[in-house]
């Protein structure tokens, strides 16, 4: 055997194990498998707020959430299993019930529990929850399909929908650039993000060398007050953390807040920056709750969390300065390491998550009125099957997405093959195509192996809808808790 046969050997044997389409199908099948329970976590439990006046305390609690595979439910009532071929010439969605267990607690006891149809999910082909899965070469021929098809799409209606892959600055990483317009000659910006929150901090050095925060409606805080009011009190510490030395812009910074000494001065003079205009107490409280749900909400959401995230900012703070004294050079947005590609499963999950929300609304919305005509319901009564089943269908069937985002799910072409496969591999940045970017247009050498170098369209889009190379294989998220918990066994010392 010559090397050009090992060669075709070796690429035939990758695409028998690896498939163009399996790291979206992998996807897919984690949303179903790990996201969904995670999403119902974060909704576990509805407390509504007007209850019949004989009962102290009532909670809707959200225990457990499951999708089966596709079945169809005919005219007579009869439910039987559905396979892609007849969905597409019968005009129908190749969808799997979704099943919640849910149980109602009066006065902290369990008066029902019971499992309940709560929508429908269309199933991405060849996925775990699909009936073609693991099917072999002949049994897919019987079904009426090309073996060679790879999957990765949906049918809604019978029509043939892929979930293109949006390209995204990566969350959770702290970027420092270079402005040419402002006040600050540079800009640090993170983007924070843990469940349904998507938040964008920006750290700024104005004229009178104080470094200033900025994160949702508190807008150009001094930052030092901030990693006080986080529970890092003490100046010798602060610049311990930051770790410069004797740098004079972090000496600056401590000295102009020598006065504030403790957590509750530092929480009543951002308030007061911010205009919170309460009692003290009220104040304060009100800040400690900003701080805890909205500054670095990935690095935690809990009182317990505060210190870690004073660590944090010290740790940005430090980035910051290093790279507008020209130690560092200013963070290239472009490099792929700063990227990150979501997936059918990531886009599926955000559409879950903000119609999940709507049918809890519902829900209490239904019960709430209910109780004010002098009824007490069961659960059953007030949860509407078809709301959730509706809304994701709309999404997939015409491409809008949450967030006002166009175009994300789009009509399979299926002029040819290579087109079909094409299509599943696209790859599309969220800039718009009427403003030059050209810097994000441009070829970057890190795109070797991960974007194909020249199947890109001409004009407008030029540089910004981009394809999967063919050896290219996006991996799937790690759990952040797991590698923690490694990282520890190695020594690494997060307290200190």
């Amino acid at each position: 055997m010559n090397d050009y046969q090992k060669g075709q050997l070796l690429i035939k044997k990758y695409f028998e194990e690896n498939g163009l389409i399996k790291a979206d199908i992998e996807s897919f099948n984690n949303f179903i498998e790990n996201v969904l329970q995670k999403i119902l976590e974060e909704n576990k439990i509805i407390e509504p707020t007007i209850i019949p006046s004989n009962v102290d305390e009532f909670k809707i609690s959200l225990d457990k959430i499951w999708v089966t595979k596709p079945e169809i439910t005919e005219a007579d009532g009869s439910t039987r299993p559905i396979y892609p071929t007849e969905a597409r010439m019968r005009k129908l969605s190749y969808a799997a019930p979704i099943f919640l267990e849910v149980s109602a607690h009066i006065n902290g006891v369990q008066r029902e529990s019971f499992k309940t149809q709560i929508g429908s999910l269309p199933i991405m082909l060849k996925s775990k929850n699909c009936h073609l899965h693991a099917l072999s070469r002949e049994e897919l021929i019987q079904q009426g399909e090309d073996p060679e098809d790879p999957g990765g799409y949906f049918i809604i209606n019978g029509t043939e929908k892929a979930i293109i892959d949006i390209e995204d600055l990566a969350s959770n990483r702290f970027i420092v650039e270079k402005k040419t317009t402002g006040i600050s000659p540079y800009s640090g910006k993170i983007f924070s993000e843990q469940g349904s929150y998507r938040i964008p901090h920006e750290i700024e050095k104005l004229k009178d060398g104080i470094f200033y925060l900025t994160f949702t409606r508190v807008k150009r805080i001094p930052l030092v007050p901030v990693v006080k009011a986080l529970g890092l009190t003490k100046d010798e510490e602060i610049m311990q953390m930051i770790g410069l030395e004797e740098n004079s812009e972090v000496i600056i910074n401590l000295y102009d807040f020598v006065d504030v000494k403790n957590e509750e001065e530092a929480l009543d003079f951002i308030s007061k920056k911010v205009g919170i205009s309460q009692t003290r107490e009220i104040r304060l409280e009100r800040m400690a709750e900003i701080l805890d749900k909205y500054l670095l909400p990935h690095v935690g959401m809990k009182p317990e969390d505060r210190l870690m995230k004073a660590y944090n900012l010290c740790k940005y703070l430090k980035h910051y300065i290093r790279v507008s004294n020209g130690d560092l050079v200013v963070d290239d947005k472009d490099h792929y390491m700063n990227k990150r590609l979501k997936m059918s499963g990531e886009l599926l999950a955000e559409l879950f998550r903000v119609n999940m929300k709507v049918l809890i609304g519902d829900m209490l919305y239904n019960f709430q009125r209910i109780v004010k005509r002098g009824k007490f319901p069961s659960i059953k009564v007030i949860i509407r099957e078809k709301l959730l089943t509706q809304k994701v269908y709309s999404s997939l069937a015409t491409g809008t997405w949450v967030g006002g985002r166009t175009g994300v799910c789009q009509r399979m072409e299926r002029l040819n093959f290579l087109q079909a496969l094409s299509h599943l591999q696209r790859v599309v940045s969220p800039l718009s195509s009427s403003q030059e970017n050209f810097e994000a247009r441009t070829l970057h050498a890190t795109h070797l192996g991960r974007l194909c170098p020249s199947e890109t369209p001409e004009g407008g889009n030029i540089g910004l809808r981009k394809n999967l190379a063919l050896l290219s294989k996006p991996s799937q998220g790690a759990d952040e808790e797991l590698v923690l918990r490694e990282v520890k066994k190695m020594g690494l010392n997060v307290a200190r």
